[in-house]
């Protein structure tokens, strides 16, 4: 993997600048042990916003649904 296309891939992700940073310097030290478990942080990381966002959408078609029932009694 190219060193470019590992900061366009992080920047994508959402990764912040210093996260981009530790993982080149990683990559450029050799450790890819330590970039590979760097990397399932980060993933979980990403999978935890997810996780809140679904949270924050059910919350949301609750108060549709709600909304809907208040709206049929009238």
């Amino acid at each position: 993997m190219v060193v470019k296309a590992l900061i366009e891939n992080l920047t994508d992700c959402g990764c912040s600048a210093e996260g981009t940073r530790r993982a080149k310097a990683l990559y450029e030290a050799g450790d890819m042990d330590g970039l590979v478990k760097y990397l399932r942080k980060c993933r979980c990381d990403l999978v935890e916003e997810m996780h809140n966002s679904q949270r924050k959408v059910d919350r949301m078609d609750y108060l549709i649904r709600q909304t809907q029932k208040e709206a049929d009694k009238q």
